[in-house]
């Protein structure tokens, strides 16, 4: 009975922990809303300049569960529900010059990490981890690359040092990258594929690409999260492309694990993703778009709420200034790779 009554009290203690944070995050959408009606501005933007402004009650254990909540849980979702906007129509509309443009990006990102790497005379495999992270997605990205790099001696990979960091920076560049780049593609006056192929191909977390994309306009966010699912489903080659080259300083064991841990890594909203799409491509979403894509954006809101509240920079003061230099520099060069390709579509 004790069991039971444990089991039953369970989600109210649950909600009891989250709802501090997640009212925190409604309100903050709340207002980012009525700010964006009144002065025709993109909702995303505000809500994640109002987050940042409240980032000092983050770490209160009163609201770090629900933000926890909104910026990781929600955000995912509502990437997830975006799947209902797209058919597979529109993948095949990016056409092989946006495939070659993104393959490209990706290689050259990860030449550029190793070779930064070898310059500021850090290991070569801080390199690869910058760069990959860079190219593909963030610090997912980067578990999965540093899980089939060689061991060391004492039995760590030389990188599990740097892999916070990096995933640090990467979300910081990311939401740096979400506020800049809409700006350049507005000014530039990028059309919607061309922003969406800057956006999707340049910025390092699939939910900033999302919110990036999307306050430019809806094609614009439909082109950039394309582009995005196309370099994140690059993960699985670039890891097997890393493990099999360095395979010889792997044990069998490792290699035997490697397919687990890639079906681990790579994010369950990504699925929920394409399975909407294929729904939709098939058109059996009939009626339900509307409202799936206002569940996707009110769920974006409340994770953006919650993202800018998490976003802080004294993370970056003990990571060293030669790893922070790395990922500025491959951050740039996908940037110019991506937006010199975009600019060519615009001519």
């Amino acid at each position: 009975m004790l069991a039971r009554a444990a089991l039953l009290d369970a989600p109210g203690q649950v909600l009891r922990r989250v709802w501090p944070g997640w009212a925190t995050c409604v309100l903050i959408a709340l207002a980012a809303s009525f700010v964006a009606a009144l002065h025709q501005g993109p909702p995303m933007l505000y809500a994640l300049l109002f987050g940042t402004a409240l980032h000092c009650h983050n770490p209160e254990d009163r609201t770090a569960a629900g933000v926890e909540l909104c910026s990781r849980t929600l955000l995912r979702l509502g990437v997830g529900l975006l799947g209902a906007r797209i058919t597979w129509e529109q993948v095949a509309h990016l056409g092989w010059p946006t495939v070659l443009v993104v393959l490209g990006a990706v290689a050259s990102t990860l030449a550029c990490g190793w070779w930064g790497a070898k310059l500021l005379r850090l290991p070569w495999a801080v390199g690869v981890l910058a760069g990959g992270a860079t190219a593909i997605c963030g610090a997912s990205a980067a578990l999965a690359i540093g899980a089939v790099l060689p061991r060391a001696a004492e039995g760590q990979t030389p990188t599990e040092r740097h892999a916070l960091v990096v995933a640090v920076m990467a979300t910081l560049l990311s939401t740096a990258a979400m506020l800049a780049y809409p700006l350049i593609a507005r000014h530039l006056q990028l059309s919607p594929a061309a922003a969406g192929l800057f956006i999707g191909g340049s910025i390092h977390d699939v939910a900033q690409v999302v919110v990036a994309g999307y306050s430019i306009s809806p094609a614009a966010g439909d082109a950039a999260s394309l582009v995005k699912l196309l370099r994140v489903s690059l993960l699985v080659v670039v890891v097997l492309g890393v493990s099999v080259a360095c395979r010889a300083t792997g044990t069998s064991t490792e290699r035997k694990t490697l397919p687990m841990r890639l079906g681990g890594l790579v994010p369950s909203f990504l699925w929920l993703f394409v399975a909407l799409a294929v729904l939709n491509s098939l058109g059996w979403l009939n009626g339900l778009q509307e409202p799936l894509n206002m569940a996707s954006r009110a769920c974006l809101l409340l994770g953006v709420a919650g993202l800018g509240m998490k976003t802080s920079f004294p993370h970056l003061a003990s990571a060293g200034w030669r790893l922070v230099l790395l990922m500025l520099a491959t951050s740039v060069w996908l940037g110019a790779v991506c937006l010199g390709a975009a600019w060519s579509l615009k001519t």
